[in-house]
Order: structure tokens, then C-alpha cells, then sequence
């Protein structure tokens, strides 16, 4: 829960309704804790349940054995869609592994 602090005769909670909105437009989760064994597949049949995946990218390590450093990214047709994947898998069991769910920052 977010909290909203006075400051200086200012409420900070600007900042915070700011971010909430420029989260939620975005298509694009970054998901991380995933087995050093998941890949592409896994990943796309794990999130593509709750809608239209667009994207799928697990991020490896080619210098050495071409697996998975732990983290990746799923991208919806929709944001409404990946809000809902946010929801139901962040905290979930994916390839025997808890993983972490949150919207992929632009940059």
C-alpha cells in the first residue's frame, strides 16, 4: 500500500498518483526469478492465459551455457491485458520457481 507523506506543506502524494498512472501504460512486464532452465516457450504458455502475447524474450547468458540469467520480459497486445498478467502471476509458480512480476520500465 502507498503511503502519502507531508512534506513541507506539501502532500506528496502527486508524485505517487503520477507514477501509478505512467505504470499501468505499459504493455510490457519484466518478470523476474525465472529458472535458469525456462525458456521462450515456458514463459509464453506460463502468461498466455490471461491474454494476446505479443512478445516473448528470456535474457541468457551466451558467453557461457545460453541459459536464462533469470529474468525476462512479455509483452501483450493490450495494457488492459498485461495488467491482468501482472495481477494473477506476480507471486506465481512458473517452471518450479516463484517469480516477480512488474511493468518493464521504457529506456
Amino acid at each position: 500500500m502507498m503511503r502519502c507523506w507531508r512534506v513541507k506543506d506539501s502532500w506528496a502524494a502527486i508524485i505517487p498518483a503520477r507514477m501509478l498512472w505512467l505504470r499501468h501504460a505499459c504493455s510490457k512486464l519484466f518478470v523476474v526469478g525465472l529458472s535458469y532452465d525456462t525458456n521462450e516457450i515456458t514463459l509464453r504458455d506460463g502468461f498466455a492465459e490471461h491474454g494476446e502475447v505479443v512478445e516473448v524474450k528470456v535474457i541468457c547468458d551466451r558467453s557461457t551455457t545460453c541459459k536464462s540469467k533469470g529474468y525476462g520480459f512479455v509483452q501483450f497486445s493490450s495494457e488492459k491485458e498485461a495488467t491482468i498478467a501482472l495481477q494473477k502471476m506476480d507471486g506465481e509458480f512458473l517452471d518450479g520457481r516463484c517469480i516477480r512480476v512488474h511493468y518493464a520500465k521504457k529506456g
